[in-house]
């Protein structure tokens, strides 16, 4: 009920409220329309409309097409006008209207641009993006006009996303939020599902084109990802002739390289793709304190380990892809991408045990050494499918889709523990995990208009998500001096989980000026799981419904106001579930929960956004999110815990659990600012109050203060040489179980340009200062405390040389006459 309430009070706001000044006789005009490829009939984003009075030079009116290649600009005067509308390497079209009093809206229907009248050789032509779009429901950061990150990975270009903050290890939040759905090029991958920041580091920056953020996605969006989603959009050329692009990165810590090529041939176009990347060995120096106490023995245990690991890690991906149309209302677009990446490290830990039979005995000490090995690899291939239909109503559209997600994973790790000062072998195990994850999609979406600036979206999905994981457990055996299989340490996972969705979701005008959008998805999850070791058969469905409230008020051109709210939820991943035991460390065992329940949160956000032309831009976002079974990382500590036939003493269990209620409140701002022609400035900062109820742990309540904030400058010396700053914070924060560690990153890059823009060489230093950054963590619970320290190494140089080829042929126009009809609508 509170949810309908609340959409009845947004959707009731008074007219008046969002009035601006003006009578009805002298309401202002309104054009629209929509701008395609003459050819391809593909959208055209960012084509600029300029309205002038007929006759006169001075424009007095003006935007640009949208995502869909849609445009509609206000405050336009009523009389005899002519509509320019243009985009970098298409012919200009020239529309003449007239608006009245009596027609003051006038839609332009589909307005075809043909490509320029000249033959480009060696060259690749785009249009000048802003960095940052705004839109109803989400956020575009254009990472093509990003130099610091092009040496670098995704991870390297999210850093400087507004709402969006990476730790130390690569992790991604969503405005304080990990739990996010990720997709590449609008498809999920069950890529995702295992290692995130991983993935995120076997995508080359050089290789995306932009990233498009959507904190309350609407019914339309799958209700997965609490955080929201983040839509990384590859590069793709819908140019005619044969182009690409070659990236190759050299560094201290990591390598990568790229090769993009697109041929089009009319309405025909194909993209292939190749990228590896590779983080060379790197050590990372730890060392943890651990105080336990045994109430009931009344002992008390100090536990010390200091040590380093070696880590590496690969990743590759290649694809293709075709996009076809034969007319400008039918398209079809297909391919398939293969993806292979993983980790490995070793190290040793030297570890001290000291215990103490009760407070006035001495304490007994146990000296050993752990040597620990370990590694994941993932390779699988993701095939898609879509077609769409535009009716004669542009706005009218039906899209049938289908994606699918294979792959293959292992996870393999072991250790050998020696007692010192014998360096006798008193435990050891060999881990060999494979799995075999499958995910896929069914949707159809439709489009149809109910009156002027009304639009009624339907549609539905079925998705599946099957997991068959075989853990294989090795234990050392002093009896026989061998490894011998453990079946208590064994578990098998064969889980399926279905999801069946509808929704329904509505655009409207509320006034002149204000748009609103309501929805209504329902989605059907229904689970089978066996856990072999368990003999546990799991049978689950529960039902969810998302309801979604958008609204935006423009106030003119440069500036608008958003109200949204929506629900969102988080179905436990494989690496959630798993229940596989990883007691390569017998002091600190992890192993996933196959009893977690999905979280639910409900999110409320507001912002501000205002474009200032020339001087840039600015953004100001207040969000309020609140979740009930919230699934936080947990620690428990245990004098003695039996895992099958083996007893491990004063050890701590790592799992995922539903900790309690957390809620978040805060404030996001993002400004660019360009100070004159050569020097610009561009700011992110996070402010938020965090509450978390912890149900698990009864007491042990936490509330906490969160803000991160980046800065970056650029400098363009010459047309051809740029250089730029990044600089970012993220404050120590406390969770249910205690503090994480804040981190702080800075790099210098510069960039220079050859070969008439075709070619350019970056450098890129990052944390040069300090070779590592130091990550302090302070956990605590029932009858423990645990300190720990990682020095991550950080501190890399790297050089990118980057070289776009190819021969662009277009077509000459037969004629360069304005279009002077003033009949309406062109078809």
């Amino acid at each position: 009920m509170r949810y309908f309430l609340f959409a009845v009070l947004l959707l009731r706001l008074p007219a008046s409220a969002f009035s601006q000044g003006s009578t009805p006789e002298h309401q202002p005009g309104k054009i629209s329309g929509r701008v395609v490829d003459s050819l391809s009939g593909k959208p055209i984003e960012l084509a600029t409309i300029t309205v002038f009075p007929n006759g006169g030079a001075k424009p007095v009116a003006g935007t640009s097409t949208d995502s869909r290649g849609v445009f509609e600009t206000g405050n336009v005067p009523l009389g005899s006008l002519r509509i320019v509308i243009e985009f970098v390497g298409y012919r200009t079209r020239t529309r003449m209207i007239k608006l009245t009093a009596e027609e003051p809206h006038r839609g332009l229907g589909t307005i075809a641009l043909s490509a320029s009248a000249q033959e480009l050789a060696g060259v690749t032509v785009t249009g000048q993006k802003k960095l940052i779009e705004n839109s109803i429901d989400k956020l575009v950061y254009n990472a093509e006009r990003d130099i610091t990150s092009q040496t670098g990975v995704a991870t390297d270009v999210l850093k400087k996303v507004p709402q969006v903050s990476v730790d130390v290890d690569g992790n991604v939040e969503l405005e304080g939020n990990a739990n996010v759905l990720f997709l590449i090029n609008g498809k999920p991958s069950t890529i995702f599902g295992s290692n995130i920041a991983d993935v995120l580091q076997s995508i080359p920056a050089s290789q995306i084109k932009s990233i498009e953020v959507i904190t309350n996605p609407g019914a339309k969006y799958d209700a997965q990802g609490t955080g929201g989603i983040i839509n990384i959009v590859l590069k793709k050329s819908t140019l005619q002739g044969v182009n690409g692009n070659v990236s190759l990165t050299a560094g201290t810590i990591m390598e990568n390289g790229s090769v993009n090529i697109n041929a089009r041939s009319g309405r025909f176009g194909v993209t292939a793709f190749f990228d590896g990347n590779a983080r060379l060995s790197t050590t990372t120096p730890t060392s943890s304190q651990r105080v336990s106490t045994d109430t009931v023995n009344q002992t008390t245990a100090i536990l010390g380990q200091t040590g380093s690991s070696n880590f590496t890690r690969h990743g590759l991906q290649s694809g293709l892809g075709f996009d076809w149309s034969d007319s400008d209302r039918n398209s079809l677009s297909g391919g398939v991408n293969y993806t292979d990446f993983g980790n490995r490290s070793n190290g040793g830990i030297g570890q001290s045990e000291q215990t103490q039979a009760n407070p006035a005995a001495p304490f007994s000490v146990i000296q050993s050494t752990n040597n620990t090995n370990g590694s994941f690899r993932q390779y699988g291939f993701d095939p898609s499918l879509n077609y769409k239909h535009t009716f004669k109503n542009s706005d009218q559209q039906l899209e049938i889709g289908v994606d699918g997600s294979f792959s293959h994973n292992l996870v393999s790790s072991g250790n050998d523990q020696f007692l010192q000062p014998e360096d006798s072998l008193i435990y050891g195990t060999r881990n060999h995990n494979p799995a075999a994850e499958s995910e896929y999609e069914a949707k159809i979406d439709y489009v149809q208009p109910l009156a002027k600036d009304v639009n009624l979206g339907i549609g539905g999905k079925l998705s599946g998500y099957d997991i068959a994981s075989t853990g294989n457990a090795l234990l050392w055996e002093p009896s026989s001096g061998d490894y011998v299989y453990n079946s208590a340490l064994s578990n098998d996972l064969t889980y399926h989980q279905h999801v069946y969705a509808a929704y329904a979701e509505m655009n409207f005008p509320i006034t002149r000026s204000v748009e609103g959008r309501l929805g209504s998805r329902y989605e059907r999850t229904q689970v089978n799981a066996f856990y072999a070791n368990a003999h546990q058969a799991v049978v689950n469905g529960y039902n969810t419904w998302i309801p979604s409230v958008f609204v935006m008020k423009k106030i003119d051109e440069t500036q608008n106001i958003r109200l949204n709210f929506t629900i969102r939820i988080n179905r436990p991943d494989y690496g959630d579930l798993n229940p596989f035991v990883n007691t390569s460390d017998p002091k600190n065992i992890s192993t996933g929960n196959p009893d977690l329940k999905p979280e639910v949160w409900d999110r409320l956000e507001a912002s501000y956004n205002r474009d200032l032309g020339k001087i840039g831009s600015f953004m100001i976002g207040l969000f309020y999110r609140q979740s009930n079974g919230d699934i936080q990382r947990f620690v428990a500590y245990y004098p003695s815990k039996q895992v099958g036939d083996t007893v491990y003493t004063n050890v701590s269990v790592t799992t995922r659990e539903n900790i309690g209620i957390e809620e978040n409140a805060g404030t996001n701002l993002f400004f660019e600012l360009h100070l004159n022609d050569r020097f610009n400035v561009r700011s992110n900062t996070m402010f938020f109050y965090r509450r978390t109820i912890n149900k698990v742990d009864p007491g042990y309540n936490s509330s906490t203060t969160i803000y991160r904030l980046n800065l970056n400058a650029s400098y363009e010396v010459s047309s051809n040489f740029v250089m730029e700053f990044f600089g970012n914070f993220n404050s120590k924060h406390h969770e249910a179980q205690g503090f994480y560690p804040s981190f702080v990153s800075y790099s210098l890059a510069f960039r220079k340009q050859f070969w008439n823009k075709k070619g350019s060489i970056a450098l890129t230093a990052n944390n040069f200062l300090n070779k590592y950054v130091d990550q302090r963590t302070e956990l605590y619970g029932p009858e423990f405390t645990s300190n720990s320290l990682r020095q991550v190494p950080y501190r890399s140089i790297g050089v990118n040389f980057t070289w776009k080829f190819g021969r662009l042929v277009v077509k000459k126009e037969k004629s360069d006459q304005p279009d002077t009809n003033l009949n309406g609508p062109e078809q």
